[in-house]
C-alpha cells in the first residue's frame, strides 16, 4: 500500500505539492526534540507510533519541496510549524502521509487518506440531505483522471474531500475560528470542536473531476479538492482557493 501511495507523487508535484510518507512499522522512531517527546510520551504506544510517523511524514513533505524542519510541537492537536513552513498530516492503517508548499502564504493545505472505505450509512454523519444525491452506488473508487463526466461518488470519496478541505478552512484564515482540526481517518466523523462539523460543510461537482468544497455559513470560502484512489482507498488533497466560485454557484 505504501507504495501506491508513494505513486502519487508526480500528480502532486504537478499540483506544487510535496508528499511524504512514513509507517508506523519504521523501525527506531524517534522524537525530534523535547516538544515532540513530551507530547508522545502522553499518549498511548499506538497512537504515540502515529504521532510520530505523521511528524517523519510532515518533514519528509517539507524536504520534498527543498525546506529543512526539525522538531514539530503541537497546540492542542494542531501541529506547529517553524515561519515559512506548513504541512498537513493524515493517518490510516498504519501509513502517515503529509503534503506541503514550497511557498505562498494563505494558500491552503488539506490532505485526508482513507485506506479503509466507510460504508454507505455513514452518509447520514458526513453529508446533508442537498448532498447525498452526489452518492451512488460504486463499491470502489475512480482512478486519478478517469472519472467520467456526471459520475456519482462514493461516501468514502466525499468524506476524504470533506476531510482535508476542513483541514484546510481551518489552517489557512478561508474558514471561522470554529473550523478546528479534524480527526485523523474515520475518527472525523465526530465533530474537532462543538460548534462545527463535515456536515458544516458543502460539498459538490468542480471542473475535470474535482469537487468544490464550502462553508454553509459564509459559501465565498471555498477550496478545490481532488480525491484520487489508493488501492481500495482514497487519498483527497486541496489544490488551491476557489475565490470565484461564489455563492450563486450551482452546487448539483
Amino acid at each position: 500500500m505504501v507504495g501506491e501511495v508513494s505513486a502519487l507523487r508526480l500528480l502532486l508535484a504537478a499540483a506544487g505539492l510535496g508528499l511524504g510518507i512514513a509507517t508506523v512499522r519504521e523501525p527506531g522512531p524517534r522524537p525530534a526534540g523535547p516538544a515532540e517527546a513530551a507530547a508522545a510520551a502522553s499518549m498511548p504506544a499506538r497512537r504515540r507510533l502515529e504521532f510520530l510517523a505523521g511528524r517523519r511524514a510532515a518533514r519528509r513533505a517539507l524536504r520534498a519541496v527543498g525546506l529543512d524542519c526539525g522538531e514539530i510541537p503541537r497546540s492542542g492537536r494542531l501541529p506547529v510549524f517553524p515561519p515559512g513552513r506548513a504541512a498537513s498530516i493524515s493517518h490510516s492503517a498504519g501509513i502517515a502521509v503529509a503534503v506541503a508548499r514550497a511557498a505562498g502564504p494563505g494558500l491552503p493545505l488539506g490532505c485526508d487518506l482513507e485506506l479503509r472505505p466507510l460504508p454507505r450509512a455513514a452518509a447520514r454523519l458526513v453529508l446533508r440531505e442537498d448532498e447525498e444525491e452526489l452518492l451512488d452506488d460504486r463499491d470502489e473508487p475512480f482512478h486519478a483522471g478517469s472519472r467520467p463526466t456526471g459520475a456519482g461518488w462514493t461516501v468514502t470519496e466525499l468524506f476524504s474531500a470533506k476531510e482535508a478541505a476542513w483541514k484546510a478552512l481551518a489552517g489557512t484564515g478561508l474558514g471561522p475560528p470554529c473550523l478546528g482540526e479534524a480527526g485523523e481517518g474515520p475518527q472525523g466523523l465526530r465533530p474537532a470542536r462543538p460548534t462545527g462539523s463535515l456536515r458544516d460543510l458543502r460539498v459538490g461537482p468542480a471542473e475535470d473531476g474535482l469537487c468544490v468544497v464550502r462553508l454553509r455559513a459564509d459559501p465565498a470560502r471555498a477550496v478545490r479538492v481532488r480525491v484520487v484512489r489508493v488501492g481500495t482507498g482514497v487519498f483527497g488533497y486541496v489544490l488551491d482557493p476557489s475565490p470565484g466560485l461564489g455563492p450563486s454557484a450551482a452546487l448539483i
